[in-house]
C-alpha cells in the first residue's frame, strides 16, 4: 500500500492539476473571506471563519472530483492497470494507497488556510476573540467531509476509463450526498421524519460537528460513508475481466 501511496503522491506533485487545485482553492476562499462584498469578514464585522467553512464544501465538490478523476480511469485507459495488478498487492491495498494519497493532498490544501485563522485571531476585538472550539470542530468536519468526497471520487474513477465521466459522476454523487437530502427534507413531505431524511446527508453531520461538539454519531456517519464507497470501489475493481 505504501508503494502505491508514494507513487500517487509523486504523480500528483508531478502533475499540473494538483497545483491548480491548491491555488484555486486558496484564491477562491481568500476572495470570499477578504474581498467579495456580502461575504468578506471586514464587512460582516465578526471574527470568525464561517465563510470559509460554508464555502469550502462547495469548492471541494469540484476540486476533489478533479483530483480523483484520474485515480483508476487513467490507469485503465493507458493500460497500466494490468501492470499494477500483477504486483504483490491486494486490491484493497491498491485502493487504500490511492485513497490516502488523495486525502493527504487535501490536507496539504487545507494547511495554508491556517494563515486565515491566524489573521482572524489577530483581528479580533479584543485580540483572540474567536471561538476556537467551534473553529477546530469546523476544521475536523471539513477534513472528514473531504475524506468522504475522496472516497466517492475514487469510486467514480473505478467505474469508468473516461476521466471526464469520472469527474461528472463524482461531482454528482458528492453534491447528492452533501445537499440533496437537506433539499428533500425542506419539502416537509414526511412531517416528523424530515429530520431523519436530513440526517442521511453529509451536510447535517458536517454542521453538527462544526459547532465544536464531537458526537460519536457524526463520526460513525462519516466513517460509514467512507467505508461504503471504499467497499464499492473494491467490488468494482475486483469484478474486472481481463
Amino acid at each position: 500500500m505504501y508503494t502505491i501511496f508514494k507513487k500517487e503522491i509523486r504523480s500528483f506533485l508531478a502533475s499540473f492539476i494538483a497545483y491548480v487545485v491548491m491555488v484555486v482553492f486558496l484564491i477562491a476562499t481568500g476572495l470570499f473571506l477578504w474581498v467579495l462584498p456580502d461575504y468578506t469578514l471586514l464587512d460582516l464585522g465578526y471574527a470568525n471563519l464561517d465563510t470559509l467553512f460554508s464555502m469550502a464544501p462547495w469548492l471541494f465538490i469540484f476540486l476533489i472530483s478533479a483530483i480523483t478523476m484520474r485515480s483508476f480511469s487513467e490507469e485503465k485507459k493507458s493500460g497500466t492497470i494490468e501492470v499494477l495488478t500483477t504486483k504483490p498487492l491486494t486490491d484493497l491495498q491498491i485502493i487504500m494507497g490511492k485513497y490516502f494519497a488523495g486525502v493527504v493532498l487535501v490536507i496539504f490544501t487545507l494547511l495554508p488556510t491556517l494563515i486565515y485563522l491566524y489573521s482572524v485571531y489577530q483581528l479580533g476585538s479584543p485580540k483572540g476573540n474567536l471561538d476556537m472550539g467551534a473553529t477546530w470542530g469546523s476544521y475536523l468536519g471539513l477534513f472528514l467531509l473531504a475524506a468522504c468526497f475522496v472516497a466517492i471520487g475514487i469510486f467514480a474513477s473505478a467505474i469508468t476509463d473516461n476521466q471526464i465521466v469520472s469527474f461528472i459522476v463524482s461531482m454528482f454523487l458528492c453534491y447528492s450526498f452533501y445537499s440533496l437530502f437537506d433539499l428533500l427534507a425542506d419539502f416537509n413531505l414526511l412531517g416528523s421524519y424530515d429530520s431523519v431524511v436530513a440526517s442521511l446527508g453529509i451536510q447535517a453531520h458536517y454542521q453538527s460537528i462544526s459547532r465544536g461538539v464531537i458526537d460519536t454519531r457524526d463520526l460513525l456517519y462519516f466513517i460509514s460513508i467512507i467505508m461504503a464507497f471504499i467497499w464499492g470501489t473494491k467490488t468494482v475493481f475486483g469484478s474486472r475481466k481481463w
